[in-house]
């Protein structure tokens, strides 16, 4: 039986040795992380660092930058549109013409060949250059029949042109309320880049209160662990006094073993909740920090918070803004269409060279300019309705946005209420909890010196060990749900962040 016992308390000591070398380092609660290379940062520091490092804020300050550049497109439509032009055409077969006489006409000495004779000597140099490629030409006067069915050939083998075109629209109401409408496309890209700030910043706070949570019930378990090894260590002095039975140090022993998964389980529970902060943060998972503060340090705050949102308005929430800037974008879409209707007037000029030769002496080629300048006048008339069904299409999105917007309105306004009710039901969960917490200490404070002088049982140490325990995770856990709750509260009301020197202001947040 001795030999027995001795067994059984090596085995635990081993336990309690090992354990409490890792965590067992007094009565006083210890930081989760005892790594001093560990950078710890404040809140603030957090929301600064997302700020400039999180994904999804890069992506929204690129799309602003898409969206303006996008803008400055739009507007090029207003200048003069610039384009030069040149080619070189190598004719395969000349075109061949036709001339016809008419009696009727040489009679009256008006034309025909009367005119044509006049022109011999022209149709004598064009019958030679035909009859190089063995195409003889008739010269009209000289034939017996009134038409002949022999031409000669007209053009050159090469033609070069080259020159300058541009346009510019005058009027145009269509090209203007697109103007307008990319305008508001680059609103509507700044208010989602908003949008995207207002996420990250409700992610970072609430990331960043999960691991303070992870850290308070790490502090719990490890408290319940120490009173567990400081309980065994007492019973078994007793036990080997005979003062205690079997029982009571068999049950003092499990304590202890069931103590230690928890306090290794709440550990890996912080971790998690860092590793967590850190994604969300957009900084490497591998970088040690640490968070500095505790749970408690927003309790004094819950009560003058609570108060403060009891009215709150939806006029800076982020989702109704776009709604309405997607509402201006349709409105401005709409007259888009209706300008369809309108007639358009724009202005052309150009100017080109045009040279035809038969050879390739660049230096000999004579150079012919053309040039115009003129106006356009375009005048729609009908296109198959599709410029009326386009109106009808635009007017059924607007009212179709409409009716998003009443709905999104009344599911804000139902989420802040639960928001508010959730506050409000955590408030009073903690003063309820604070008052569990100082009851169930004082418990087991009397329970453990009645073991400690005999008059008490392990089994009343453990249940006042349990109650307060639970008490300090419900306490820790409704400054948590309020804070959470808080934060998206801030965020359905669109509250800003950022102060006019464009750093984190947590007072307006």
């Amino acid at each position: 039986m001795i030999i027995k016992r001795l067994i059984m308390a090596a085995t635990l000591m081993g336990i309690v040795t090992v354990a409490s070398g890792q965590y067992k380092t007094g009565s006083v609660p210890v930081e989760v992380k005892t790594d001093t290379s560990a950078v710890v940062i404040t809140l603030e520091d957090a929301l600064k660092i997302a700020l400039s490092e999180n994904v999804a804020v890069k992506v929204a300050d690129k799309e602003i930058e898409r969206s303006q550049y996008a803008k400055k497109g739009t507007y090029s439509s207003l200048f003069p549109q610039v384009s030069g032009s040149g080619s070189y055409q190598r004719t395969i077969k000349k075109q061949i013409m036709y001339m016809d006489s008419d009696s009727g006409d040489d009679e009256e000495g008006g034309g025909g060949f009367g005119m044509l004779s006049s022109l011999a000597p022209y149709f004598i140099r064009i019958n030679e250059l035909s009859a190089m490629q063995g195409m003889p030409l008739i010269i009209p006067g000289e034939s017996e029949s009134s038409s002949s069915n022999s031409g000669f050939a007209v053009g050159r083998w090469n033609t070069y042109n080259y020159g300058v075109s541009a346009q510019m629209p005058l009027i145009n109401a269509q090209l203007w309320e697109s103007l307008r409408i990319s305008g508001q496309a680059v609103d509507l890209a700044v208010e989602k880049a908003r949008s995207s700030r207002l996420d990250m910043v409700t992610q970072v706070k609430q990331a960043f209160y999960a691991v303070l949570l992870a850290k308070e019930a790490f502090n719990v378990y490890k408290e319940v662990y120490e009173n567990a090894v400081e309980n065994f260590l007492q019973t078994e002095r007793r036990y080997n006094a005979e003062k205690a039975s079997e029982l009571e140090y068999t049950r003092a022993k499990s304590v202890v073993a069931g103590a230690i998964p928890n306090v290794y389980n709440a550990e890996s529970s912080v971790m998690l909740a860092l590793w967590q902060l850190k994604a969300v943060m957009g900084i490497d998972l591998d970088r040690n920090i640490d968070v500095s503060g505790a749970l408690d340090d927003y309790s004094s705050q819950m009560f003058r918070d609570i108060h403060e949102n009891e009215d709150p308005l939806l006029d800076h929430n982020t989702t109704l803004r776009q709604l309405e800037l997607q509402a201006d974008q349709l409105a401005s879409t709409i007259k888009m269409y209706k300008a369809a209707y309108l007639p358009t007037l724009s202005a052309a000029f150009s100017y080109s060279m045009i040279a035809m030769t038969n050879d390739f002496k660049f230096s000999e080629y004579k150079w012919s300019p053309y040039s115009y300048v003129g106006l356009s006048l375009n005048i729609p008339i009908f296109t198959g309705f599709k410029r009326h069904y386009d109106v009808k299409q635009a007017k059924v999105q607007a009212v179709e946005l409409d009716l998003q917007r009443v709905e999104t309105e009344r599911q804000l306004k139902i989420a802040i209420r639960q928001y508010l009710n959730t506050m409000e039901t955590n408030m009073n969960s903690y003063n309820a909890a604070a008052e569990a917490v100082e009851l169930a200490r004082k418990a087991y404070d009397i329970a453990a010196k009645s073991y400690k002088v005999g008059k008490g049982t392990i089994t009343d140490m453990n249940d006042a060990q349990l109650t307060l325990t639970q008490a300090s995770l419900q306490q820790s856990q409704a400054v948590y749900n309020f804070i959470v709750a808080k934060s998206n509260l801030e965020k359905t009301l669109g509250h800003e962040f950022i102060d006019e020197t464009g750093e984190v202001d947590l007072e307006n947040m």
